[in-house]
């Protein structure tokens, strides 16, 4: 046992095989025991995170416990110089590994969580993906950085040098950038949808695609309209897939040969044809001015819901409404006219 062999005993060799072996069999009991009862306890609750911590330990954790107790193991006895420098360069990037999986996984269960909480969306869970591998990119990035340095390579200089280059690159693409983040802004502050009408400025439509720089639009009129996300993030945006119900206001005008009796029946007659419409809320009916040639009302009503065609429906059935009882009670509508007065003299 005390024989020398590669600078080490043979009970040295002894003792670093049965460190290994006794981890090995620790972390086995572990697993088997413990961690067999976690799993089947974890898939009755209703929770997600439980599952998640299941998954990360059975795929992530419990591997690198493995080669954790290999490395500890190996580190025990007395190596040269150039196998030692190998083994921990081994060490330094499996640990490096498996922390950017534990990372990565950490923030896609995030995006996971935030998706269930809004509906699973197809279009969400798309923009979601696409975020998803620009944060794998800057953490593989730092991982890569952190490892080089713990090495010894002088990280630092290179890291300054791709600081300047990033803010000549920024200035250069600022519009991108601004883009990019209106991008992000959009899909976790959900302005719109895809499939929400919205109107900005004089343009309106449907919207079809966010991507990364535009969003396209589907007007009314067939065409495409292209907007850059910043453009819609600065912009003030009226978004009718969120209105739960849509106000109306609309006036006419009857002739000012109408009776006083008829025009106090003319709100009572307005209200009991809104009242017999579904999905309809009358608000009020009122004589609301002396018009140039006719005496005018106004009717403001709600529509349950945002769909377009049902408003312009329910409008159409109260102007048919309105003109099939106005004709029974003789009452006829204004409309331009003119009184000439001659003088004979």
């Amino acid at each position: 046992m005390e024989q020398i062999c590669w600078d080490n005993r043979v009970l040295d060799y002894v003792i670093a095989i049965l460190l290994f072996v006794g981890s090995l069999v620790t972390i086995k009991v572990f697993e088997k025991l413990f961690f067999r009862h976690l799993k089947k306890w974890a898939e009755k609750t209703s929770t997600t995170i439980d599952d998640f911590l299941v998954g990360i330990t059975e795929k992530i954790i419990i591997p690198f416990l493995y080669l954790a107790a290999l490395y500890l193991c190996i580190d025990t006895l007395t190596l040269a110089p150039l196998l030692k420098r190998i083994i921990d360069v081994i060490g330094l990037a499996v640990l490096t590994l498996f922390s950017v999986r534990l990372i990565i996984a950490s923030i896609n269960y995030g995006f996971e969580l935030y998706l269930s909480g809004r509906g699973k969306s197809v279009t969400l869970k798309r923009s979601l993906n696409g975020i998803l591998r620009v944060i794998k990119v800057l953490v593989w990035g730092l991982a890569i950085a952190f490892f080089l340095d713990n090495l010894g390579f002088k990280i630092t200089a290179v890291v300054a040098g791709l600081g300047i280059g990033g803010v000549a690159v920024a200035l250069a693409a600022q519009a991108v950038l601004k883009d990019l983040f209106s991008y992000i802004s959009i899909i976790f502050d959900r302005p719109f949808e895809v499939g929400d009408f919205i109107i900005i400025g004089e343009y309106l439509g449907t919207v079809e695609q966010i991507g990364i720089k535009t969003t396209r639009i589907s007007s009314l009129s067939g065409e495409q309209l292209i907007f850059s996300n910043s453009d819609l993030t600065d912009s003030r945006v009226r978004n009718y897939k969120k209105m739960h119900r849509r106000r109306v206001s609309f006036k006419f005008g009857v002739t000012y040969q109408t009776s006083v009796e008829k025009l106090k029946e003319i709100p009572k007659i307005v209200e009991n044809i809104t009242k017999d419409i579904d999905d309809v809320v009358f608000d009020r009916t009122h004589f609301y001015s002396y018009g140039d040639f006719s005496l005018i009302f106004e009717v403001v009503y709600y529509v349950l819901g945002s769909n377009y065609t049902k408003y312009m429906d329910v409008q159409q059935k109260i102007n048919l409404a309105i003109k099939e009882e106005f004709e029974k009670q003789k009452i006829e509508f204004a409309y331009p006219t003119q009184m000439l007065y001659l003088n004979k003299n």
